[in-house]
């Protein structure tokens, strides 16, 4: 098959970029690739050979029909605009047209200086690269929207960090690496022509239902705060703190994406505050929805000169409307409840109270829960719990309350087992393949990409318990 790309974003959005090539690493190899995301996309088995050069994969070469650009966008970080931002390490080097029509943007991190790097070397490392690479496809594996890993390259480029460490390369692909900061960027350069370009750009290739549509631009807005509400819900679902929720790492279409100093839950935590460089907590993990919101209402501001601003606060409104009934219908099925009841949500919140308390493992907590029969009061999460007392009180009200949708125990677990992982991607696993990768052995970074496919099936290895002590004292920033 010979893979077709395009450059719409190249053709469409004149002077939204920077025409350049990457810049290759030193001595650059190829060490992992995702093999199902490859044949999905009919991307040839000899592009993928570990003992050639890098090829495109190492922004050694470019497929024919490849336009390399890098972006411009602004944004607000940690709540303060700062000013023009743009892809300071990385390279869109194409998107690749589909046989239904849609694209893939291939985006190559850690390609090398461009003109929006600001202070920075315009590279990536192997740690954050191999962090990217298993948290996006873990979230991917989970029904997250998500951004995608297609490849990883190492190199014997020496890059400066808090230490001296090896610089790599991520080929990242999404349907589009549109971002709330690129109508931020042109807003406030008073080019409101151009904010509303990129509008119908996104229009046009992401929402094309809504072309012909009179109130197109209000409908196409209600959407994204739709799917960012949505995306939040999902993400607090299942534990996941983001740890930058800039707006220029919010993505238009809903997507997860610019992975750094993220972090799934261990102990429940309400506050947990997975970059370390987040000296105030904005963006804990019970902040992401509050922030949510947030961005968007920047993204509001942004499309105010031709959307009125009513109309732009009316779609605002929907978002705590569409976060909580996503969260709602994701966690009665965390808990096997078939219907939805006034208690609900007591119950959730009492369950939670607990588990903070008694810092109680999120996805462990809820994995072992899902095995509960209605008519049996023994349940092995009993032992995860010190206060017996206070875990039975909650458990008895909470059988009682199954027995009230009148399903069998079979068809619930199977509905619980389908929503409560038994593996997300720990920060100490994560920690464990990159310190084998550094030392040369990549094995680990494969089995843990394997078995993150699978996050739904039990495992009775380290992969689904308890991190160790070490695990949990991780300190992860934004540095990369």
């Amino acid at each position: 098959m010979t893979l077709s790309f395009t450059a719409r974003w190249r053709d469409e959005l004149p002077a939204t970029f920077t025409a350049l090539p990457p810049t290759p690493l030193n001595h650059s190899r190829l060490i992992w690739h995702n093999d199902a995301l490859a044949e999905q996309l009919g991307i040839p088995d000899s592009l993928f050979h570990p003992d050639s050069p890098a090829g495109v994969w190492g922004g050694e070469a470019l497929l024919p029909g490849m336009s390399p650009l890098a972006q411009v966008y602004s944004g607000h970080q940690f709540g303060v605009w700062a000013g023009q931002l743009g892809d300071g390490r990385g390279i869109l080097l194409g998107e690749q047209l589909l046989a239904d029509g849609s694209t893939m943007d291939w985006h190559l991190k850690g390609a090398g200086l461009t003109p929006y790097s600001r202070m920075g070397d315009g590279r990536a490392v192997l740690r954050s690269t191999i962090r990217e690479s298993l948290a996006s496809e873990a979230m991917h594996y989970l029904g997250i929207p998500t951004t995608r890993a297609l490849t990883i390259v190492t190199s014997e480029t020496p890059v400066y960090r808090e230490t001296v460490e090896a610089g790599a390369m991520l080929m990242r692909l999404a349907q589009s690496h549109l971002r709330f900061g690129h109508f931020e960027h042109f807003y406030y350069r008073r080019e409101p022509e151009k904010v509303q370009q990129l509008a119908d750009f996104a229009i046009r290739h992401y929402w094309p239902h809504l072309l012909q549509d009179a109130d197109k631009y209000i409908l196409w807005f209600r959407d994204v705060v739709a799917r960012t509400a949505s995306l939040i819900a999902d993400w607090q679902t299942v534990g996941f703190a983001h740890g930058v929720m800039n707006t220029d790492n919010m993505s238009i279409i809903g997507l997860t994406m610019d992975y750094g100093p993220f972090g799934f839950l261990d102990d429940y935590e309400p506050g947990f505050i997975c970059n370390h460089s987040d000296h105030q907590g904005r963006y804990s993990f019970d902040n992401q929805p509050a922030v949510g919101l947030w961005n968007l209402q920047r993204l509001a501001q942004s499309l105010s000169p031709f959307i009125t601003v009513e109309a732009l606060n009316d779609a605002l409104d929907g978002y705590q409307v569409a976060l909580l009934t996503r969260y709602g219908q994701r966690m009665r099925q965390k808990l096997g409840f078939m219907t939805e009841q006034k208690d609900d949500n007591d119950l959730l919140n009492e369950l939670f109270s607990l588990m903070a308390r008694e810092h109680s493992d999120y996805t462990r907590t809820f994995r072992m829960l899902s095995m509960t029969e209605q008519q049996n009061a023994a349940s092995p999460l009993r032992d995860e719990f010190i206060d017996r007392d206070a875990f039975d009180d909650w458990f008895t009200r909470y059988r009682t309350r199954l027995q009230r949708d009148a399903v069998d125990d079979a068809a619930r677990q199977s509905l619980m087992l389908s929503a409560n992982p038994a593996v997300v991607l720990r920060n100490w696993l994560a920690q464990r393949a990159i310190a084998a990768a550094e030392k040369g052995d990549m094995s680990e970074l494969h089995r843990l990409h394997a078995i993150l496919r699978e996050p739904f099936r039990d495992r009775d290895d380290d992969y689904s318990q308890r991190p160790p002590d070490w695990g949990k004292r991780l300190e992860v920033s934004c540095s990369s």
